[in-house]
């Protein structure tokens, strides 16, 4: 993989405070998915703000695509386009009259022409499901409108890597699940993503590479089960242990699992449970998964399939399938943790469609994949033409 960001023994002490950050080195990937962890005041934000050059560091060296960062202003302008920053808190970015000029604000300091950039606007809008909300003021929004506001606001720059402060502070369960799916469809579009969290159960399950921190230092930065294994590194960290993974080194401890792989999901221990213990292979038929194109031609066809109760479950992921479903009165039974749930629900002998676009439809073929070769299983993902041909 490409190294976007590279520090190295990065210091940093606010002016009259203690040390923020104590000799950080650290490499960043191309198409990689990092959660930054630790407890408050453990330097995850300012270590975000080293990215983006909103902070310049006391000694070390920030490179950004191999080069040393300079802060000239031409410079700044040129990385900040790159790497995209979205604070915790929205209204410290949101400050514009209206939802339109606040998305413009961006593509407007980098010259685009008026058809450039109302084109990114538009586009960065429908991206985060926002699109008929262009002359509201920001004011009237709810707490997670205004993070996709702000969100849109860095995707009308179309940066390469994308930097969250704290991403579902402050919201409630249901806009704080929306924002992290509106992550995984981002990064399957071909973004680097980082985010901050004291969250580590949101960690374990999201992230490819999980940074641990405290007092300033880096104390691990590697894969989530490395990471969150280590319970004298999480004491110090002051962090708990993913309730997941509580759970399978119980379930090793009682030898009702085999002590290989550590689960992810809630899927990944009903397989274990089902595989090792519960019932002989073959003894309940698998359901399989339709997968069906939301930006495709076929909507019509989908929407009467799903009417005659053919499939009675469907699950919506990323803006276009949700907003189809919306356009054209679809019930979707889930809309987080889609692919997870329809597994669950083939390995209990249901079959389900799952309507998304772009990469997402590879994210669904590609996880049913890893989730057969991990369990045995053999749950089908049908495309909606192979499904509609098989039904005739």
């Amino acid at each position: 993989m490409t190294c976007i960001l590279e520090l190295t023994d990065i210091t940093y002490r606010y002016p009259n405070g203690p040390a923020a950050l104590d000799k950080v080195s650290l490499r960043l990937m191309q198409g990689e998915k990092i959660a930054l962890v630790g407890p408050n005041g453990a330097g995850k934000s300012t270590l975000l703000r080293m990215l983006n050059g909103m902070l310049r560091p006391d000694s070390g060296t920030v490179r950004f695509q191999g080069e040393p960062v300079s802060y000239t202003r031409k410079d700044l302008k040129t990385l900040r386009r790159k790497v995209g920053f979205v604070f915790q808190n929205p209204d410290h970015q949101i400050i514009a009259p209206t939802v339109f000029q606040d998305v413009a604000f961006g593509p407007a300091n980098l010259d685009y022409t008026p058809e450039e950039m109302k084109r990114a606007v538009d586009t960065a809008l429908s991206y985060v499901g926002l699109s008929a909300f262009g002359r509201r003021p920001p004011h009237q929004l709810s707490g997670g409108e205004k993070k996709k506001v702000a969100m849109a606001g860095v995707l009308a720059m179309d940066p390469d890597m994308l930097v969250f402060d704290e991403p579902t502070s402050a919201l409630d369960p249901e806009s704080a699940r929306s924002i992290m799916d509106l992550l995984d469809e981002l990064h399957q579009a071909g973004k680097s993503i980082i985010i901050s969290t004291h969250d580590v159960e949101l960690a374990y399950t999201w992230a490819d590479r999980i940074i641990i921190m405290h007092d300033g230092r880096i104390l691990i930065a590697s894969r989530p089960e490395e990471a969150f294994s280590d319970k004298g590194l999480l004491a110090e960290a002051q962090l708990s242990q993913p309730l997941l993974i509580e759970l399978y080194e119980a379930l090793c401890e009682l030898e009702m699992v085999p002590s290989t792989n550590m689960p992810h999901s809630v899927l990944d221990v009903v397989a274990m449970l089902d595989t090792d213990h519960r019932r002989p292979r073959g003894s309940t038929p698998r359901g399989f998964i339709v997968l069906a194109d939301a930006g495709g031609p076929d909507t019509e066809r989908v929407k009467q399939t799903i009417n005659d109760e053919t499939v009675a479950i469907v699950g919506g992921m990323g803006t276009v399938a949700k907003n189809m479903a919306a356009r054209w009165g679809i019930s979707l039974t889930y809309t987080h943790g889609v692919i997870d749930k329809c597994l669950l629900k083939a390995i209990s002998g249901h079959n389900s469609l799952i309507l998304t676009n772009g990469g997402m439809m590879t994210r669904v073929v590609d996880r049913v994949e890893e989730f057969n070769a991990e369990s045995g299983d053999c749950v089908e993902v049908v495309h909606f033409d192979d499904y509609l041909h098989i039904r005739q």
